[in-house]
């Protein structure tokens, strides 16, 4: 890498991560919709250079991950190996304003995640704060 990499100061999250019911309540279909929705927003938007040309692909890679932090069964791990998403997401010049596009991008699908997605409100603002969290700790450059 030819870049510092910044660690942001607080660190690891560490708070709860999203409810593990969230999955069952959902369906394996939906987490798989709400991520292509994701990733049709992320298409349009100012960080689009960071993702693979394949957006339907990465959404579905994405999803896997998704699907096992929700209570799924664990598709990422077993396609791709351990998670480490920090360790992964290293090679892409990540800043606060890329996190605030990519988090803006997922408020968005979230904001109609309930009627479209079947996703449980009673977890709509613990699985906010958990992507927020989450976001904070992919920055790596200042």
């Amino acid at each position: 890498m030819d870049r510092p990499i910044y660690t942001p100061p607080t660190g690891i999250p560490q708070g709860p991560g999203p409810n593990r019911e969230i999955y069952n309540l959902m369906g394996d279909a939906h987490v798989y919709t709400l991520l292509e929705d994701f990733y049709g927003e992320l298409e349009q938007s100012s960080i689009r250079q960071l993702f693979q040309s394949d957006m339907i692909e990465a959404s579905q890679r994405s999803a896997d991950f998704f699907v096992s932090l929700l209570g799924g069964p664990p598709r990422y791990a077993q396609k791709y190996g351990p998670p480490r998403m920090r360790a992964r997401h290293l090679p892409f010049k990540i800043d606060e304003q890329a996190r605030q596009v990519w988090l803006a991008c997922f408020n968005k699908v979230m904001d109609r995640a309930v009627e479209q997605h079947n996703f449980p409100p009673q977890h709509l603002e613990g699985f906010r704060n958990w992507l927020d969290e989450f976001s904070a700790w992919m920055v790596n450059t200042k």
